[in-house]
């Protein structure tokens, strides 16, 4: 018998085999039925195995091209990451000196991110500068440090794994991207500089109430020339011509991973694009368990619980009574009212 003619008889005991099936089954016909007893039974599974191979036949060819496009969304978390670590741009707030009634702005953009993040509408927050010599990273408390310490240590693994695999173009995006990561942090650490900071007050205590916008209000306690550190001057100088070539170059590196991406195969992008996802959320929990920031060998710290007042008058009404019925600053901020034969100052707001 010719391969044609067996064949045929193959096609024709298919059709005789499916006619015996009830209409309401529409199965496919297909020459592996052949194989298997006429019951009603045996064609169903035939049936959902043929589908099951349709199914992975599909998903194998699915493709996912620049899943490195991921790596350019605007991504919130990381620029508050970068306010808690010294780089924001905020709303300088007007601030007063409830002991010598000064009433000034803080000029220090990540002090005024951190202290925003840290806020709370209606409410009056404590927080306390001191000198500290740890870690900057474990400063920010044990949870957050570990929670922060993932993103790496998952970074490592992932390299690891797509070098076993030999996923090569996976492995060079990521790798190119730490390198662009780390050029950044490095001309961060340059242009931090402890460059003006007022004249030093040494062993005097100072205490300021910040208005910040919302109506969010922080009360900062320590020595003078600790929150001169944190409050004045700048975080980061400009940057020198190389720092301007390396922070372009690192951000032309980015847009690269993206364009490259395409090259790589669809399980590299799969996993690139779960790594970025995952160490974003990583980084936003972390972010959300700091309690604390650190600038220039110096920690801005919460104490207790922020305390609610009904109006912002109630508030100044109760720092007066603490400063012995001192209310220079109150008038300064616009907080009360001048009284009769009271100088009126300037109000900043």
């Amino acid at each position: 018998m010719t391969h044609k003619e067996q064949e045929s008889k193959l096609q024709a005991k298919v059709r005789t085999d499916s006619a015996l099936l009830p209409s309401s089954l529409n199965l496919q016909r297909d020459p592996l039925q052949s194989l298997f007893p006429h019951s009603t039974y045996a064609k169903v599974a035939i049936l959902l195995l043929t589908k099951s191979m349709v199914t992975i036949k599909k998903l194998a060819d699915f493709r996912l091209e620049a899943g490195g496009l991921i790596a350019l969304a605007d991504l919130t978390t990381i620029a508050e990451r970068t306010a808690i670590m010294g780089t924001a741009s905020w709303r300088t707030p007007p601030t007063a000196a409830l002991t010598t009634g000064y009433v000034f702005r803080v000029e220090n953009q990540a002090t005024v991110g951190f202290l925003q993040r840290v806020g709370k509408p209606g409410h009056l927050v404590n927080v306390y500068v001191e000198p500290v010599n740890e870690n900057a990273l474990l400063g920010t408390g044990p949870l957050a440090a570990i929670v922060y310490l993932i993103s790496p240590l998952l970074t490592i693994t992932v390299e690891v794994i797509m070098a076993v695999y030999k996923e090569w173009w996976t492995f060079g995006i990521i790798g190119v991207l730490i390198f662009a990561r780390a050029v950044n942090v490095f001309i961060i650490k340059r242009r931090c500089e402890a460059d003006w900071k007022g004249a030093r007050e040494p062993g005097v205590q100072g205490d300021l109430l910040i208005l910040l916008s919302q109506d969010r209000w922080v009360r900062m306690q320590g020595f003078v020339d600790d929150l001169k550190m944190v409050t004045s001057g700048q975080w980061l100088r400009s940057m020198d011509t190389g720092e301007s070539f390396a922070t372009a170059g690192s951000t032309l590196l980015v847009y690269l991973t993206a364009a490259f991406s395409a090259n790589a195969t669809t399980i590299g992008n799969l996993t690139l694009m779960g790594l970025l996802f995952v160490e974003v959320g990583l980084l936003g929990i972390s972010n959300k368990l700091v309690r604390s920031q650190r600038m220039y060998n110096q920690k801005i710290r919460v104490r207790g619980e922020p305390k609610r007042y009904h109006r912002r008058l109630d508030l100044a009404n109760e720092l007066i009574a603490e400063c012995d019925g001192r209310r220079d600053w109150a008038v300064g901020l616009g907080l009360v009212k001048p009284e009769v034969g009271e100088q009126a100052s300037k109000v900043v707001l």
